[in-house]
Parts: structure tokens; sequence; C-alpha cells
């Protein structure tokens, strides 16, 4: 029986915890660069086909599958396709980095009110864009939170050091933060992060070994808990779905896959080891 070869001693550890109780395994993965390719507008961010497949595949062996995604909720199970997915009849989703909650076995969403102060940025941010010249950035308002993306500009990285200040300050009078991504700012509130989520997903599902797939910047406190939860007994391996536009994880992670495809097909080799 085989596993997918791991590229730190301690993911080796943690896969052969894995295959030794594959039901006290919590399997946990982004969404945006992770599940589904960066493309130029978000609306049309998919979900890779075999990706979902293959978590499906692992859904009939662990013990939980988990997205954990700064896209509001509605948004991921859309472009997800996960509805009908033969193994994920349990599947949970947490969008908005840990606020919303949809449950594949009931289709029910868990949705809390919006903050006012993202409507306030929304109004507002026009004008700051357009007095730097960003014009044509795109703006994408979550509800929860709000990302403007560079990715369509002449100089997304310059542009995206040019807008951590104004952005900043921005965030700063309506009291929330500002965070980085791909070619992406992110303002949203505070109270909102992967890492808090995964914790309490993990002590919801008593999990004993934890994957954890992502590729940005947002995914870094989910990587840290799988760190911290080690020290607690539970075996964690990190995934790093690597690109062009972000290396910041693949420092700290145990593998490293070609993006989307390359995690589907690393997620498909595990299936198929989980089933032999």
């Amino acid at each position: 029986m085989s596993l997918p070869e791991s590229l730190s001693a301690s993911g080796a550890g943690a896969l052969k915890a894995i295959l030794r109780a594959p039901s006290q395994t919590l399997i946990a993965t982004d969404f945006d660069g992770t599940l589904a390719p960066i493309v130029e507008d978000p609306e049309q961010a998919y979900a890779d086909p075999n990706a979902v497949a293959a978590l499906g595949r692992l859904g009939e062996h662990v013990g939980a599958v988990v997205v954990i995604t700064g896209r509001p909720v509605r948004t991921a199970v859309r472009l997800g396709r996960f509805r009908g997915v033969a193994g994920l009849q349990s599947m949970t989703i947490v969008g908005q980095y840990g606020v919303e909650r949809w449950n594949a076995a009931d289709d029910e969403y868990l949705l809390p009110p919006d903050p006012p102060q993202i409507s306030a940025v929304a109004e507002e941010l026009p004008k700051i864009l357009d007095s730097l010249g960003m014009s044509e950035a795109r703006i994408e308002d979550k509800g929860r939170a709000i990302a403007i993306h560079t990715r369509s500009l002449p100089d997304p990285k310059v542009a995206l050091a040019q807008l951590e200040e104004p952005l900043g300050d921005l965030a700063g009078r309506h009291g929330l933060m500002l965070a980085p991504g791909k070619n992406v700012w992110e303002i949203r509130t505070p109270d909102m992060d992967k890492g808090a989520a995964l914790r309490s997903i993990v002590e919801e599902t008593g999990a004993r070994q934890v994957i954890f797939a992502g590729d940005d910047l947002g995914d870094l406190p989910a990587f840290r808990a799988v760190r911290e939860l080690a020290t607690a007994g539970v075996a964690g391996l990190l995934v790093c779905s690597a690109s062009t536009e972000e290396d910041a994880l693949t420092e700290l992670s145990d593998v490293i896959v070609d993006g989307p495809p390359g995690l589907a097909a690393w997620l498909d080799e595990l299936a198929e080891g989980l089933g032999g």
C-alpha cells in the first residue's frame, strides 16, 4: 500500500498516523488557489472537478472533510459544486474565515448578519481608487469583507504596494483590518481567522490527525494552528498549493504541489492509499 511522498519527517509521521486511523482524520482545505484556480473573474473560479472527486473518495474513509475559505459560504458552495458528490454527504464549508457555515448533510446555512462597517467602506472605496488612478481595480463585496484585486492593473504588485497605506487608513477608521493576498487586499473584521476556525472544527470532530491545504497568506493562521495542535498530540500535515504569485507557505509546508491540479493528484493518491 502506498501513500503520497511527504517532504518532511513530521509530514511522513502524520501520513502513517492517517493510514493507521483514517476515521480520526480531518481533511481541511482552502478554496481559491487550492481547490480552484485563480482567475480574472472571481465569480468564475470553479473548483477543479478532479480535486472535488478526490475529496469525495477521501470522504468515504476519513472522519471529516472541511473547506475553510474567505469566500461567502454560498459562493463557495456554488463554485465548488459539492452538492450530491459521493463521499461528501457530511462535508462542511466554513465561509468568511469562520463566520458562516454550510452543512451538506442537511443543506443548511448559518449566516450571521453582515457588519455595517463593510457597507461604509464600499461607499468610500471607489473614490479612493479613482484618486490613485486605479479605478480599474476589481472590487469584490463579500458582505462581511471587501476585496480589492489588482490583477487587472498594468503592474499588480506595484499597485498592491501603493494601496497599502490608503486602504489601511480606510480600514482603521472603521474598526476593520487590512489583510494581504495574491494581488489582492482584503478589508474585514478582525475576528475572522482561519486558524481559529480550524481549531474549532478539530475540537468539534475530535480529530487526532489533520491535513490542511492552502496557497496564500490568508492561510498562515491555519498553518500555525496545525503546528500548534501537533504539540497537543494532533498529528498535522501541511500542503502548499504553489504558484508563481505567492511562495510564503512553501518553507512551512510538508508537501508542495503544483496548484489545484497538483493538489487533485495528491489527494487522489492519498485516497488510493487509504482505499487499498
